[in-house]
């Protein structure tokens, strides 16, 4: 199995900076990504990352604001968030496929294994 833990959340004003990370252990995962669920809100794809890490995209919501990234031993996954806006106040979760194919997709569906979540609250 796969265990994915999150961790970096917290609040911070409109304008700061968060970083999240999410350690994962146990198989091997490929691609993975962050998306996240505001409070009755659907849940929306943040960003992915390829296995390589040659590969990522950020839909246009975050794009120029939230750099998604992993180390070396493809174990950690991170979300470099700034100039942050109340309006991305939500739970965020990495996610991870069994799937090297998968590459950098925003279908959460490709995902199998899923993190608990960290809160991220933007306060004006």
């Amino acid at each position: 199995q796969v265990q994915l833990v999150e961790s970096g959340g917290g609040s911070v004003q409109a304008g700061g900076s968060l970083r999240l990370s999410c350690a994962a252990s146990g198989r091997a995962v490929y691609s993975m990504a962050w998306f996240r669920q505001a409070p009755g809100k659907e849940r929306e794809f943040v960003a992915a990352i390829s296995w390589s890490g040659d590969t990522a995209y950020h839909p246009d919501s975050v794009k120029g604001r939230f750099t998604i990234s992993k180390d070396d031993a493809k174990t950690t996954l991170y979300l470099q968030m700034t100039s942050l806006e109340p309006s991305d106040t939500a739970v965020y979760c990495c996610a991870a496929s069994a799937r090297i194919a998968t590459g950098a997709s925003d279908d959460a569906s490709q995902y199998i294994y899923w993190g608990q979540g960290a809160q991220v609250t933007v306060s004006s």
